[in-house]
């Protein structure tokens, strides 16, 4: 609890069994009421840590759902649980926990709804490991993105985001992909719903244990960000219309 605002962290699991526990000790507990992890069909024995170190809310897929789809169930659950803020956190320890707390006051001080890890402010990502064809990626992709949503985001990739109740419940989550430009779409629902975003500067570490999409996904990914980004500017400039734009009460 912050500000009398219930905060969940969310863990959307794949594959996590060597570094959910070191993820999950460094989470504030004095703050974060429940954590929730769901587990995407792991191979390895990412549910059985995960109960293991003491986590309460456990779900595991039956099927692979992919990663939009494991961040659906996620919110839902932290949403049944009351929470007033989410924060998403990948258990695979490439992004501090120990964030969670200004991410946290931020929202629960309604400063912004809304608030991303970013690891391009800064030094962050390349200090960190980030591959060089990934940090090139990210930036090109992000200019274009910013040039079609008519923002000034520093990234739109960071797998670190906080938001609020109020946004969770606006947006249209469950029509997004089930895939990884499940994050992009929902960063685009965000700033068509009007929710401003915030920006934190967050080291990240790239080691053999930590998850990341190999090129051929990186690719589909790209095309899909590319996608997204100009169908954002089609509603925006009220030349086209797209489902997952509608609010929920209106889907």
């Amino acid at each position: 609890m912050y500000n009398q605002k219930k905060i969940v962290v969310v863990l959307p699991a794949y594959n996590a069994e060597k570094t959910l526990e070191q993820t999950y000790q460094e989470i504030p507990m004095d703050i974060v009421d429940e954590v929730v992890l769901v587990d995407d069909a792991s191979s390895d024995k990412t549910m059985d840590k995960a109960r293991e170190i003491g986590i309460k809310h456990v779900i595991r897929h039956a099927q692979n759902k992919g990663y939009g789809g494991n961040q659906k169930t996620c919110y839902h659950k932290a949403l049944e649980l009351g929470a007033d803020i989410v924060i998403m956190l990948h258990p695979d320890y490439q992004y501090t926990p120990k964030l969670i707390p200004a991410m946290a006051s931020i929202i629960a001080n309604g400063l912004y709804p809304v608030v991303l890890g970013s690891r391009i402010l800064g030094r962050g990502a390349l200090k960190g490991g980030m591959p060089i064809y990934k940090y090139i990626s990210n930036r090109l992709l992000t200019f274009l993105q910013n040039l079609l949503v008519r923002q000034k985001l520093s990234e739109y990739h960071t797998g670190y985001r906080a938001f609020s109740k109020e946004v969770l419940t606006t947006i249209n989550f469950d029509a997004n992909s089930d895939n990884f430009v499940f994050d992009n779409q929902m960063l685009s629902q965000v700033i068509l719903a009007g929710f401003e975003i915030a920006e934190v500067t967050c080291p990240t570490k790239y080691f053999p244990e930590a998850s990341s999409i190999n090129i051929r996904n990186s690719t589909i990914y790209g095309a899909g960000v590319i996608k997204t980004s100009f169908m954002h500017f089609l509603q925006r400039t009220g030349l086209a219309k797209f489902g997952i734009y509608k609010p929920k009460s209106q889907s």
